[in-house]
């Protein structure tokens, strides 16, 4: 009896000290990620002030739209598209290059001859670039929401979702870039084609309210276009739980495909 129960206690003790472990890893890795990225001012100043100047510079352009019938407004119009820049700026195309250019340093590569999982190489790198998309969202929200006056969220639990899921997203899809980018030097270029695509077709700063129907439908299935609905309904609170639902999953539909063509193609070795 006493064997039994030493056994047991044994096996709770490492099935706990599991998970410990792994997040020790994870965080150790993120440390080092953080240290690299704080020293890396042009990386640093790209992610913390163009997301803001682009929202600045789009306000004209955005106070030009005809909302009229769209239950919109400039504030609940320029706010999700400004924390969707952010999402995609310092955590997209952000971690695209951190990516790209550990694997050609052969970083990757030595990590996973440690105790690091391929899951937690790729947490753990992301997580810096996380944390900076994180803390541009709440500034975006501060100073947006006090510059335009607009009034708190009506759904809050919409926004944290939206953003939640537009993180996870956006990692993801930074990884699956990452694998089909050849070089450091590439890695500036292959995310613009995304970048350009959220900002003209998702929602950001041109509501799809006021677009054709037939490039509305196409547009609404893009990946960055439920999280911007889910952030945008935060404020406005116009989403029902069933198309809350909806944009939720086509947004989780993008994060599973980025994910399956990250295990299938994604190099941990430089490309030769």
């Amino acid at each position: 009896m006493t064997t039994t129960t030493t056994t047991r206690a044994a096996g709770a003790t490492t099935a706990t000290a599991a998970p410990v472990t792994a997040r020790r890893r994870v965080f150790a890795l993120a440390r080092g990620e953080l240290t690299l990225l704080a020293r890396n001012r042009a990386a640093l100043t790209y992610a913390l002030l163009l997301p803001g100047m682009l929202t600045y510079s789009m306000k004209t352009a955005v106070d030009g739209v005809d909302l009229k019938g769209t239950g919109l407004d400039l504030g609940t119009m320029l706010l999700p598209g400004s924390i969707g820049m952010a999402l995609v700026l310092a955590v997209y195309m952000n971690l695209v290059g951190v990516y790209v250019i550990r694997r050609e340093e052969r970083v990757l590569k030595r990590l996973r001859a440690g105790e690091l999982t391929d899951q937690e190489i790729l947490a753990g790198s992301a997580l810096p670039a996380v944390l900076l998309g994180l803390a541009q969202c709440v500034l975006l929200i501060v100073s947006v929401s006090v510059a335009l006056d607009i009034s708190a969220p009506k759904a809050p639990q919409l926004a944290v979702i939206g953003i939640a899921a537009g993180v996870v997203q956006m990692v993801m899809l930074a990884a699956a870039t990452a694998a089909f980018t050849k070089t450091a030097e590439s890695a500036q270029l292959t995310p613009v084609p995304m970048m350009m695509i959220s900002m003209v077709a998702c929602g950001m700063f041109v509501p799809l309210e006021v677009m054709p129907d037939q490039v509305a439908s196409v547009c609404e299935r893009l990946p960055l276009t439920p999280v911007i609905d889910l952030v945008r309904a935060g404020w406005t609170g116009d989403m029902s739980a069933g198309e809350a639902l909806g944009a939720l999953a086509t947004a989780l539909a993008w994060t599973v495909l980025a994910g399956w063509a990250v295990r299938k193609r994604f190099p941990w070795e430089p490309r030769r």
